[in-house]
């Protein structure tokens, strides 16, 4: 189990712009990701080192959009300005979660630009939006496939900031945060309103950009 990637709901100028401002703030090239069918999305992709990447997400004007999950949570998050998601983490063996918790993964796939379709399983969806300090889970298919593959930055994940609390999400994960990462600092902070992911830390060449 390790810390896979970070979401961002794209802000109030959509997503190729919000996208941009992030690239350019961390100092990577952006990668159009292409489309969630399932979920009336879409994503721009900013791979990074350690096999990481931030994933930046809009609602299409499609009715899944407003039956998923994951589209919901989207929407809400953007009506509300935009911001951080959520934060995910992958797994060898989604059935192993499923039995822990006592709860089904569903499938998930994204159409790329240039045709392949990345497909994968998660769990834990829901929260997003009922408590979203915890994070979802994936199983990809293909781990060649990964949005991270063909990286060419230094530039990692250094530390999450989270609104919350940790032995809830040490109790969701079955381990304590800390372990699903060695290079990444967990912090938490007692939440004042919804919680969540409040900040992520991006060392870069340069130094530390918190976002």
């Amino acid at each position: 189990m390790r810390v896979d990637h970070v979401s961002y709901a794209a802000e109030h100028d959509g997503l190729r712009a919000t996208a941009e401002r992030l690239a350019k703030q961390i100092g990577v090239d952006p990668v159009d990701g292409g489309v969630h069918p399932r979920f009336g999305t879409r994503n721009v992709i900013l791979p990074l080192a350690h096999e990481r990447y931030v994933e930046i997400v809009e609602c299409l004007d499609h009715p899944a959009s407003d039956k998923a999950p994951f589209g919901q949570a989207v929407r809400a998050r953007s009506e509300a300005g935009g911001g951080w998601l959520g934060w995910v983490v992958s797994v060898d063996d989604i059935r192993t979660v499923e039995k822990r918790l006592g709860r089904e993964s569903a499938p998930g796939n994204r159409h790329r630009p240039d045709g392949v379709e990345l497909r994968w399983r998660q769990l834990g969806i829901k929260g997003l939006m009922s408590d979203p300090q915890l994070p979802y889970y994936v199983q990809w298919e293909d781990g060649g496939l990964h949005p991270s593959v063909g990286a060419t930055t230094a530039v990692t994940i250094g530390a999450l900031e989270i609104a919350g609390h940790r032995d809830r999400v040490t109790e969701w994960l079955g381990l304590p945060p800390g372990q699903t990462s060695s290079v990444i600092d967990f912090t938490f902070v007692a939440p004042h309103g919804t919680p969540g992911l409040l900040s992520v830390t991006f060392d870069t060449p340069t130094g530390p950009v918190v976002i």
